[in-house]
């Protein structure tokens, strides 16, 4: 004989193990399956082990007394209170559990009316519990097949299968119960692994979407992205995926996304205002940068807030593109005595003609190079004049320097400040500028900051119109026409931010200068 609490071990032992082949070996005990899987079916049927030595509990009500209050109930109204009155048992609680083992369907009293009673067994219960588990469908399809209302079903599901531990058929046949059972938690497991699936495939999705629309790195944490990109991954999976998983994927409230989600469905206020930036920026030939898009939206009378600028410009891709590449030199040694520095890195000037900046640059285009010589007044950096040629000669700067020399109003003696390039220490740019009276001024050996703010017109020559272009099939005469309408579009229309949003030119009428 076995005590009861051997007999309570052999149940738990199965229970873990699911074998009775395996609990036997493990145990040591009992001497039969048989026995075995006695104990475990009273177990199931009881809640406990029953002891062999001790009856086995007899029921409160007997059948007859079950099937007499459910006939009442049936024929006097289907009213549960007026029947416990009527027969002094049992209580309400109990008598709706009697009720739902008959009649599952009976929130639905109309298909009620002359109906047979019917009890339904363990094992309808189980077959009704693993068809709603596995179903492939919605519940409702199991609901009109079975012809068992859907809260028995859930209720018969949550009893047998609680936390989706398996679950044991009572039926004659004990091999034919346990493939069934073991049917049962196969399905489980596949429907367990299937969600995983498509759990993966959401993430994997949601990150996708995420490098596709807003540009971000893969691998990153999804649940950390601002609630506006949240939501614009989710409006792009909406169609694919259900709304309640994206927000469990992302973490974010159903409030907070419906906010996000009408922020960016609602119409654009800058649209016509998006076009008007678009074009400034392409007119001045992708040169123009916020500030002084800015300056030009403030002078057709349009009140945009610098930052909305930069935003809009960051969206419609307005990108000044730059390029650093190698600075031409025309150093070629001190072929003559260097003049000292007069400008001593001070470019500023209270009135025009007071000094200005020289040097050369070069441009290389498949069709051959080009040089650019030009100078600059340090008052307003207008350029005062240039010359563009094919070869960095002594012409080419002695003829700008003639032409500058030539619209010098009378009584000017500027400071003419230079790198110590060759061009400026020949004998013809030297008496020139001595017959003129003009003064020389020349950097330090190999020190462009000396001469900066020649140097930062010719960056922002090169960055605006040269850089980034494609000169290929453009012929050096095309090229010269290009660059000298650049220049001079650059006097009279590219406007200065320190010039108070104004050109050279307009600067120097608004000052009275000049008509």
């Amino acid at each position: 004989m076995y005590t009861l609490e051997q007999k309570q071990l052999a149940v738990d032992t199965y229970i873990k193990m699911r074998s009775l082949r395996k609990t036997i070996q493990c145990l040591g005990y009992p001497g039969s399956r048989a026995t075995l899987q006695q104990w475990i079916d009273n177990y199931y049927m009881f809640g406990y082990v029953i002891d062999s030595k001790r009856k086995k509990p007899e029921p409160r009500y007997s059948e007859e007394q079950i099937t007499k209050a459910v006939e009442y109930w049936l024929a006097n109204g289907m009213n549960i209170t007026k029947t416990c009155d009527a027969l002094g048992y049992p209580c309400r609680s109990v008598l709706s559990k009697w009720l739902d083992e008959y009649f599952p369907n009976r929130s639905n009293k109309s298909k009620l009316k002359g109906s047979t009673l019917k009890k339904y067994s363990y094992n309808d219960k189980v077959i009704a519990s693993i068809e709603l588990t596995c179903r492939e469908g919605t519940a409702e399809k199991i609901v009109q097949e079975s012809q068992i209302s859907r809260t028995s079903l859930y209720k018969w599901k949550r009893q047998l299968i609680p936390h989706g531990e398996g679950f044991k058929m009572i039926d004659e046949n004990d091999s034919e119960a346990k493939l069934i059972s073991e049917i049962a938690d196969l399905k489980q497991q596949t429907v367990l692994l299937q969600k995983q699936v498509h759990r993966l495939q959401l993430e994997k999705d949601a990150l996708e979407k995420a490098t596709e629309l807003i540009k971000k790195a893969k691998g990153i944490n999804l649940q950390k992205l601002p609630n506006y990109e949240k939501a614009i991954i989710i409006d792009a999976l909406r169609e694919k995926y259900c709304l309640k998983e994206l927000l469990n994927l992302f973490e974010i409230s159903k409030s907070s996304y419906f906010y996000q989600h009408n922020i960016i469905n609602q119409p654009d206020k800058y649209k016509d205002l998006r076009k008007e930036i678009v074009t400034v920026f392409t007119e001045s030939g992708d040169t123009y940068g916020y500030r002084r898009i800015h300056a030009m939206l403030k002078r057709k009378s349009i009140t945009l807030s610098e930052k909305v600028i930069r935003r809009i410009m960051k969206e419609e891709k307005l990108i000044i593109k730059k390029v650093r590449i190698r600075k031409y030199s025309s150093y070629m040694g001190e072929i003559s005595d260097a003049v000292p520095n007069l400008i001593n890195r001070d470019f500023k000037a209270v009135s025009p003609n007071q000094k200005w900046l020289t040097d050369i640059t070069e441009f290389q285009i498949p069709s051959g190079k080009v040089y650019l010589s030009p100078i600059i007044d340090c008052f307003d950096g207008l350029p005062v004049a240039w010359t563009i040629g094919t070869a960095p000669n002594a012409e080419l700067v002695n003829t700008m320097l003639d032409t500058a020399i030539k619209n010098l109003p009378e009584g000017a003696h500027p400071i003419i400040h230079s790198d110590r390039g060759a061009h400026y220490r020949w004998p013809g740019w030297v008496n020139r500028m001595e017959k003129a009276g003009l003064k020389r001024s020349m950097s330090k050996k190999g020190c462009s900051p000396d001469n900066a703010a020649c140097e930062a017109f010719f960056g922002r020559l090169k960055n605006e119109m040269f850089y980034n272009h494609l000169w290929t099939n453009i012929s050096i005469d095309e090229f010269i026409e290009i660059l000298d309408t650049y220049i001079r579009w650059y006097s009279t229309s590219r406007i200065k931010m320190s010039l108070g949003a104004m050109s050279p030119m307009e600067y120097r009428r608004s000052l009275g200068l000049i008509v």
